[in-house]
This record gives C-alpha cells, sequence and structure tokens, in this order.
C-alpha cells in the first residue's frame, strides 16, 4: 500500500459524510462495500459520530480522535504501539480438570477484540456449567447500539445451564427461592462479558429465568433437556422475555429505560457447547464458527458450522417466503437487506422488524424520551405481516476427532475481511511459530525452513515480536492485510488510528475466540478410556 493511503482513506471517507449527511440522517451508502452497518437507516447521527468514550477499550483514546476539516492525521505508529492497541482486549484461559480425572476435550482458549464502534457494539462470554457438564462459548454481535448485545450475552447461558438441569435440580433451584435461601450456582464464567449495566434489573431477569424454569418443572423431565433442545428453546425463550419485559408496566424508571434499549436495539448471537467429544453450535445471524481439521497425512482443511443468515443464503430466502404472503416476495428481501434494512435475518431485540405497528406505538407513547434514549423509530416500507426476524438458532452438532484441533467463533466484523480458509491458515501458522519455542534447540534443524518463513513473514509485518494470542494475531491480518493476503505495516497503523468518527466506515467492531482442542484426550473417547 502507498504512503498517502491514510490520506486517501480520510478524505475520501470525509468527502463521502459531507455529501450524504442530510438533516439528522446518516444514509448507510456512504460506507465501502466490504463493511456495512448492520442497519441501513438511522433516524439520527449514531453515537460513532460524536467524542464518546471507548467502552472499555481504553488505549484507542490514545491514538484515535473526532476528526474535523483542519486536522493534520500523525498516523506513524511504531510496533509497539501497534501492539499495544491491538492487545488491549486480550484474554486467555487454560482449562483445568476440577472434577474427574479424565482430561477435558478444550485445552485452552484465546481471545481478544477490537472496537470501530464507539462504544464496541460486540460481547463475549465463555462460562461452564456447574450444575451439569460442559463449556459454552459465546460471540455476541450487536447494532443499533449495545444493550442487546450485552443483555444476551449476560443471559443466554444461564437459560441454556437452566435447560440441562435435572428434575431434581431444578426443585432444589425452586425450594431455594421460595425459603428465600442462596441459589445453587449456576455457571462459572471464565470469560464475562464485562462490566453490567443491567444490575439494577437483574431481579427482573431472575425472575423471568425462574418462570422458565418453573415451565421446564411442569414437563416433569427427569434428566432435562437434550442439548439441541436446550440450545434451540433458550435462544427463542430468551427473545421473548426481551419482547415481554418492555410490554409489562414497570415503575422503575431505570429498568423501563433499560428494557427499552434492549428490545429496540439488536444482536446476532453465535454460541457452543462442548462437552467431552459433543460439540454443538447454535448460531442466529451473521457470526459464524468454523473448525480447523489436520489430517492425518497433515493436510489442514476448514469445516464450517454455521451459515450464515442473510441475503446471500438461499434456504434463509426460501424461509421467509415461506412465512410470508406471496406478495411480499420481491419486498421481503431489498437491496440484500431485510425489508430493505436489516443485513441479518436472524438476531434478538430488533423489534420493530417483529411487532405489529400498533404495539410499537403503544409501548412508545408510555412517555419514553426516545431521543436521549437513542432509540431509533421507524416502519420500514412493505411492513405488512410481522414478524419478519426471529431469534430461532440453527443448531449443528459434530463429533469431535482427534484430526479436529480448533474452533474459532468470531463476529462478522472478521468475516468481512478473512476467508474461513484465510482464517484456519493464520491459526496453523500461529500453532507452528509456538510449537518452535517450545521445540529443544536440538530438533530446531529439522524445523529450519518453516521458521525462516515465519520470521520472514514477521519481518515484512514490521513486527518485533511474535503474538501470543491467536485471537490478536486474526484480527492483525483482517485489518492489516491488502488483497493478496499480505500484511502491510502502513495499511494496519492506518487502521488503528483511523478517528472515531471514521472507524466503522472501513471496519467493524472484530471480536474473536479461538477454542483449541486436546487430541489425546479426544481419542480416549474412541478407545473406550
Amino acid at each position: 500500500m502507498s504512503s498517502t493511503v491514510s490520506y486517501w482513506i480520510l478524505n475520501s471517507t470525509r468527502n463521502s459524510i459531507a455529501t450524504l449527511q442530510r438533516g439528522r440522517r446518516l444514509y448507510s451508502r456512504c460506507i465501502s462495500n466490504r463493511n456495512k452497518f448492520k442497519w441501513r437507516l438511522f433516524s439520527r447521527v449514531p453515537p460513532t459520530l460524536n467524542s464518546s468514550p471507548c467502552g472499555g477499550f481504553t488505549l484507542c483514546k490514545v491514538y484515535r480522535h473526532t476528526s474535523t476539516e483542519e486536522d493534520d492525521f500523525h498516523l506513524q505508529l511504531s510496533p509497539e504501539q501497534i501492539n499495544e492497541v491491538l492487545r488491549a482486549g486480550e484474554s486467555a484461559h487454560k482449562i483445568l480438570d476440577l472434577e474427574s480425572r479424565v482430561p477435558n476435550s478444550v485445552l485452552q482458549f484465546e481471545s481478544n477484540q477490537l472496537a470501530a464502534n464507539s462504544p464496541v457494539e460486540d460481547r463475549r462470554g465463555v462460562a461452564s456449567c456447574l450444575q451439569t457438564s460442559g463449556l459454552m462459548f459465546g460471540i455476541f454481535d450487536g447494532h443499533g447500539g449495545h444493550a442487546c448485545a450485552q443483555a444476551v450475552s449476560e443471559r443466554l447461558f444461564y437459560y441454556v445451564a437452566v435447560s440441562l438441569m435435572s428434575h431434581q435440580t431444578l426443585e432444589h433451584m425452586e425450594g431455594a427461592v421460595e425459603s428465600m435461601k442462596p441459589l445453587l450456582p449456576i455457571l462459572h464464567w471464565l470469560k464475562h462479558p464485562g462490566d453490567s449495566i443491567y444490575k439494577d434489573v437483574t431481579s427482573v431477569h431472575l425472575d423471568h429465568l425462574r418462570v422458565y424454569w418453573q415451565e421446564l418443572l411442569d414437563l416433569h423431565m427427569e434428566m432435562g433437556l437434550s442439548i439441541e433442545e436446550a440450545l434451540m428453546y433458550s435462544f427463542q425463550r430468551l427473545d421473548s422475555d426481551i419482547s415481554l419485559e418492555i410490554q409489562a408496566p414497570l415503575e422503575d424508571e431505570v429498568t423501563r429505560n433499560l428494557s427499552l434499549q434492549v428490545a429496540f436495539s439488536g444482536a446476532t448471537a453465535c454460541m457452543a457447547h462442548v462437552d467431552g467429544i459433543h460439540l454443538h453450535v447454535a448460531n442466529a445471524g451473521d457470526c459464524r464458527a468454523i473448525l480447523g481439521v489436520q489430517e492425518d497425512n497433515g493436510m489442514w482443511s476448514c469445516l464450517p458450522l454455521t451459515r450464515d443468515h442473510n441475503a446471500w443464503n438461499q434456504a434463509e430466502l426460501s424461509r421467509l417466503k415461506r412465512e410470508h404472503p406471496e406478495s411480499e416476495d420481491r419486498t421481503i428481501i431489498m437491496e440484500d437487506r431485510l425489508l430493505g434494512v436489516l443485513m441479518p435475518c436472524r438476531a434478538f431485540g430488533d423489534v420493530q422488524l417483529k411487532w405489529s405497528k400498533e404495539l410499537q406505538r403503544s409501548v412508545l407513547e408510555r412517555g419514553f424520551n426516545t431521543e436521549a434514549l437513542n432509540i431509533y423509530q421507524f416502519t420500514p416500507s412493505h411492513y405488512y405481516t410481522p414478524p419478519y426476524l426471529t431469534a430461532e438458532p440453527e443448531v449443528t452438532y459434530h463429533r469431535l476427532r482427534p484430526q479436529d484441533k480448533f474452533l474459532v467463533l468470531a463476529s462478522d466484523g472478521l468475516w468481512d475481511m478473512l476467508s474461513n480458509e484465510d482464517v484456519v491458515r493464520l491459526v496453523v501458522g500461529h500453532l507452528a511459530e509456538a510449537d518452535w519455542h517450545k521445540t529443544d534447540l536440538a530438533q530446531r534443524p529439522a524445523n529450519l525452513r518453516l521458521m525462516q518463513s515465519l520470521l520472514l513473514q514477521r519481518k515484512a509485518s514490521g513486527l518485533h515480536e511474535a503474538d501470543q494470542n491467536a485471537a490478536t494475531r486474526l484480527i492483525r491480518h483482517a485489518i492489516g492485510s491488502n488483497e493478496y493476503g499480505e500484511m502491510e505495516p502502513e495499511r494496519l497503523a492506518a487502521m488503528l488510528t483511523l478517528p472515531e468518527d471514521l472507524a466503522r466506515m472501513y471496519r467493524d467492531d472484530i471480536t474473536v475466540t479461538v477454542v483449541y482442542f486436546n487430541s489425546e484426550s479426544i481419542g480416549a473417547y474412541y478407545k473406550g478410556g
């Protein structure tokens, strides 16, 4: 990339904003084709056009600022400064075996996040089920604000865990609430979604979770739901509760306002449940999960575990057409968006695409300050037979094999930039480089050619030290690689120093979790170990 790339990015985007901003509306056609807003039309200028805090990603303030016509942009970052920004959101955890002598099928996970929106709208979570078994990993991609993604990331795992509980455990839970005793611990968070802004309304959330487990008790199932059923019902039940919480009369103003923000923003979600050799993935929207597979001959391949729910998915188009009158066939998807406004065809929240016009009007007429709450009020054209949007997930089951080495879950900000195959290749390169550092000196000459290649790649990337986190490596290449897949330091620096009002024009929030599997443990299952 030429040295003038930063100037071109900033000036071309500023010109687009100046041309397309009309009154208080910002149309998404000023977004580059590679990265687009989830929502087509904002009724006000989004929060990213203000110089607001970065919502947890505090380091970005050091290098990014809101632009003005007179700004002189100094985009020369040292490799150390680039690393500091890229690694600010890193998280890693090794999985310990606490309950049995059998090694866990998961060795460890590595995760990272890079914001484009301010505040960041993506969320992530990792937790273990304490009353059942299994690990849960989730990626939650918000749009129209972060409220829905935050709520779903905090609550969905609890719904899944409760769904998997035995009848006896649910009875203990109910008895504890009735006698005002402490509840049994449900989850152990290994990576919490972040500081909750919903602490004042957790009692409401617990009330709805309790109603759910009471209904499960009424089913009189001794062993609880299957994992597939638990995932399917939990997604839909949480989305239903999000909708009902704002319809119910709430006296507390904080609770009402937060519930409204959650319901009128939206979030796609992709979560994995791993229990021994059993891997289930539930997806609603355009986050994605893939497996990195190494065959016996050493060759690597990618196994997709999800399908994007968008206009390019023919199965989704067929589903939407089946659910609505034939007269709407030409208007359900317009300009590659649901009703011309939303890119994913499945999501939590977004009640604007689920409720009737009358219900939306009746809720919003209760005295909410929608301007202050940043609620986007609009009715899409051709809005005749809601709901058009669903949170029903597509659930995939995969029986883990020793050749299944890692799982990658990520928001669409990564997949907009890198293909499935690119992601597997980069994680494999990360593993190879890590193995080199672990190898005894006497064994290293055999891998000299590989190491030489890795060193040349690092030199071309302008790096002084290798990333220790695979998610960081993926984010680095997603925003710093050119169309040929080559890392360009100038491009990377430019993408990291884009002012807050321009960053979203060229990239989305990117959130990645890489899960490494224990091949020996998985192999032991097949050997009867």
